[in-house]
């Protein structure tokens, strides 16, 4: 897979203390990105699952967030990476809703197995500064008993 790099202890992209997995490549290109460095799928570097998984298992967090770039560019890399991380606390960020995750291949499996959705496009004019992990008011923060829902 292609990461920009994994970050130890967030706090600003979830809650409580989190390691996160940025995917190299976005094609959205949200004007007023705060990670246009992102969108190039050439950027970063290439990793193995088993590096991903070895490097978070030595950072020590529990809770993962992966984001981008967007991570569904990757899909296959994100299905193994998720398959690695069971019984982790996982966060998902993406530019896409979930209305259009659930038209695409192995996203009820994915989608089936993160504790947390945050998805949409960021919109500079719907952007509010006292928002929770996310940029824009249109983005959701769709939790698991919710992403059930969205799958029964």
């Amino acid at each position: 897979m292609r990461l920009l790099q994994i970050l130890a202890d967030s706090v600003v992209d979830g809650p409580g203390l989190r390691t996160v997995v940025f995917f190299a490549g976005c094609p959205h290109h949200c004007p007023g990105c705060h990670n246009p460095d992102s969108w190039l799928v050439e950027g970063g570097a290439d990793y193995s699952v088993a590096e991903v998984v070895e490097q978070i298992h030595m950072l020590g967090s529990r809770r993962i967030t992966i984001s981008g770039g967007e991570p569904f560019l990757q899909r296959s890399a994100l299905v193994e990476l998720i398959a690695a991380l069971a019984g982790y606390e996982i966060y998902l960020f993406t530019g896409y809703t979930i209305e259009q995750l659930l038209r695409q291949e192995q996203t009820q499996w994915i989608l089936s197995r993160i504790d947390c959705l945050i998805d949409g496009r960021y919109v500079r004019s719907l952007h509010d500064p006292s928002l929770s992990i996310r940029g824009s008011t249109n983005q959701r923060i769709i939790l698991k008993n919710e992403l059930r829902a969205f799958l029964s």
